[in-house]
């Protein structure tokens, strides 16, 4: 098992049980799961996550992108879209966060075991 946490932030809860299933099998600690942006900042307090696995379209006022702009700056942990919107609108403001990665669903384990392994070594 790895030393490193991951902080997973999905609204879907099947998606997040499939997604915790293969981080745990690719021998990563899930630290916590988030569906909202505000939740998300909590728990990246709460958890210090090495990275966190965001997803685009959230429930609650902010989506990941905004999410992920907070937490690079306040907090300069790397951020990996995992998302099924991948048109020209939001891959340019998800560009504009300077993304660590971006894995469009529905995604498999070696999606995530390359993201992830070309940020935490």
């Amino acid at each position: 098992m790895s030393d490193y946490t991951i902080l997973l932030v999905e609204d879907d809860d099947i998606i997040a049980k499939i997604a915790e299933w293969r981080l745990k099998n690719l021998g990563y600690r899930v630290c916590g799961r988030a569906v909202t942006g505000a939740e998300a900042m909590e728990m990246v307090v709460n958890c210090k996550p090495d990275l966190v696995l965001m997803d685009i379209n959230l429930k609650g006022e902010i989506d990941g992108i905004e999410t992920a702009k907070m937490i690079k700056k306040g907090f300069s942990i790397p951020v990996i879209y995992v998302t099924s919107h991948s048109d020209g609108p939001t891959l340019e403001r998800a560009r504009e966060t300077k993304p660590d990665g971006f894995i469009v669903k529905p995604f498999d384990d070696n999606d995530l075991r390359v993201a992830i392994g070309l940020i935490l070594k």
